[in-house]
């Protein structure tokens, strides 16, 4: 009877290894466990220096790195294209929502419209469409 005769368990197939320029390549695992859009902390840090990312939170909203008002000069430097505008604007929006809770009440602090100028700064705004925006995200 077929039933009777079991085929023995295979290994699956082994990966391929293709040479590259450097020696062997290996093509990346892509099986459970894998951790995805992680980016590895070796990116944001110099040869055994400090952490030189330019990233700040709130309530006070200063950069991490320089101490200057953030978005500081460092990262506006960064040149601005099309693509990298509109993978921009949702990530800057809901920051934006957030300094202007937290900036809004301070004493001497900025106003909203300010506030929205200074995050979304790669966006040509004019004063009357950066008070909608302001006026939008409270």
């Amino acid at each position: 009877m077929p039933e009777d005769k079991l085929k023995p368990k295979s290994d699956p197939p082994a990966r391929a290894i293709v040479p590259g320029p450097i020696g062997p390549l290996v093509p990346p695992y892509r099986g459970p466990g894998r951790v995805t859009n992680a980016v590895p902390a070796t990116r944001w840090r110099t040869r055994g220096g400090p952490p030189v990312a330019h990233t700040a939170t709130g309530p006070s909203w200063r950069c991490d790195a320089c101490g200057q008002d953030w978005p500081c000069p460092a990262l506006r430097a960064i040149p601005t294209d099309a693509a990298r505008r509109a993978t921009l604007i949702p990530e800057f929006s809901r920051i934006t929502r957030r300094a202007i809770r937290d900036l809004r009440g301070r004493p001497g602090g900025p106003d909203p419209v300010a506030v929205v100028r200074r995050f979304l700064w790669f966006l040509p705004l004019t004063d009357e469409e950066a008070r909608a925006i302001a006026l939008r995200l409270r």
